[in-house]
């Protein structure tokens, strides 16, 4: 048996829209895992010692990028912050950030909590939701946190069920391995899947159509999918916390796909994980699918 921990509708303002290095949108999978992860230290260090969260899904149901089209504009302008004033009275300087406010449902694998403690757990999330921010924004509100229990692919429909109306972000990491196999890099490979190519056709009576299409079908995007190490594991100066081992890293990326949670037939298809491959120095976000 599966169990989940539902944390409906999430209400998060200024959460941060970098959804890989290249693009903006909805936030990256680090990000959501991250902030599960962080919940579940929280939910550690009270009195749920033994609780692992050991997956994750995110629905989003609505979102709104700040950005800001002008008329006659040919791109779209990040909409920035007005931040206070300095002691000098001028302007602070700023790194120009992608800002959204989102509407998002969190589906979340757990085990390690007893029958007789669901009550207390529960309440322990919904008190340790308000102190946090989730994907770098703000948690204004969310409906009563709940359990849900089913059996694998069998019951995926009672799970799908609390995630709609909305879209989950299905891994395509297959449709990179394809083309990179063609001989061609990873970046022309990610490129190839999201160029739009537009095409005229005249008929006998001179009247053209347009058409407009990808390499594939479906709402294909680059996401992140972790990191690489690019150093060995070691102490730097000023570092945050001085008691775990630093390691400089850069971000892998892939693509992905939003769908609609009931197309899904299998909860693998669903379920984001993270996994640490010592040898290669990879931190992954990865679905066990098989799309994958």
């Amino acid at each position: 048996m599966n169990r989940f921990l539902i944390v409906p509708r999430l209400k998060i303002h200024n959460a941060n829209a970098l959804s890989s290095p290249y693009t903006i949108g909805f936030p990256a999978m680090t990000a959501w895992l991250g902030g599960v992860h962080a919940l579940q230290r929280k939910l550690n260090a009270a009195s749920f010692a033994e609780l692992r969260f050991n997956a994750c899904a995110v629905s989003c149901h609505q979102i709104d990028l700040q950005t800001y089209q002008g008329r006659g504009d040919y791109v779209h302008s990040i909409v920035g912050t007005g931040n206070p004033l300095d002691k000098t009275g001028d302007r602070p300087s700023f790194i120009e950030e992608a800002r959204c406010h989102l509407n998002v449902t969190l589906a979340i694998e757990y085990q390690g909590v007893d029958i007789g403690d669901t009550d207390e757990f529960l309440a322990a999330v919904q008190q340790q939701l308000t102190t946090m921010k989730l994907a770098g924004g703000d948690i204004l509100s969310f409906k009563k946190p709940e359990l849900l229990k089913i059996d694998g692919d069998i019951e995926l429909g009672k799970l799908t069920r609390k995630l709609m109306p909305g879209y989950v972000l299905l891994e395509h990491r297959a449709l990179m391995a394809e083309a990179m196999q063609e001989g061609q890099d990873a970046i022309d490979a990610m490129l190839d899947y999201l160029t739009v190519h537009h095409r005229s056709q005249i008929d006998a009576d001179g009247h053209v159509t347009w058409s407009a299409e990808r390499k594939t079908k479906g709402w294909i995007v680059p996401i992140a999918a972790g990191f690489h190490g690019i150093g060995d594991l070691g102490f730097a100066e000023q570092q945050r916390d001085p008691n775990t081992p630093h390691r400089f890293a850069e971000s892998l990326v892939t693509l992905g796909e939003f769908v609609m949670p009931y197309r899904l037939k299998h909860l693998d298809q669903l379920l984001w994980r993270s996994r640490y491959d010592a040898q290669n120095k990879l931190y992954l976000i990865e679905q066990h699918s098989r799309n994958a």
